[in-house]
């Protein structure tokens, strides 16, 4: 991890914080405006540095279990703090009225397909 962040990530003390610029190195282009930080970045630095291991052990509690000398209740207590603080992306939302319309229209799904689904949207 780029020592600069860490070093931001630890001045912020977790606190929500803006990028108000960036700019593009090979091209020296800037942009302004207000960019909310990813929300790995929002994580403390030592959060952060667990989640790269954890990517590096290919998601191995087990070797995260001797990297960090914890144990496995210990591992997972942490992943699920951390994971808790992560909002994640619906990769499958549910399809909206008209999605659901122009499908019965077009024969991709029955009647009671249809009724289920709308029942199921609320």
């Amino acid at each position: 991890m780029n020592l600069e962040w860490q070093i931001l990530t630890k001045m912020t003390g977790g606190r929500p914080l803006v990028v108000e610029r960036v700019r593009l190195l090979e091209s020296d282009v800037a942009i302004e405006g207000r960019f909310e930080a990813p929300p790995l970045l929002r994580l403390t630095a030592e959060d952060q540095v667990f989640v790269a291991a954890f990517v590096r052990a290919h998601g191995s509690i087990k070797k995260m279990e001797g990297l960090f000398g914890q144990s496995y209740p210990s591992i997972k207590n942490r992943l699920r703090r951390i994971s808790d603080q992560l909002d994640f992306i619906e990769t499958n939302p549910a399809p909206t009225r008209r999605e659901i319309i122009r499908k019965l229209e077009t024969g991709e799904i029955e009647v009671q397909e249809a009724l289920e689904q709308l029942r199921q949207e609320g």
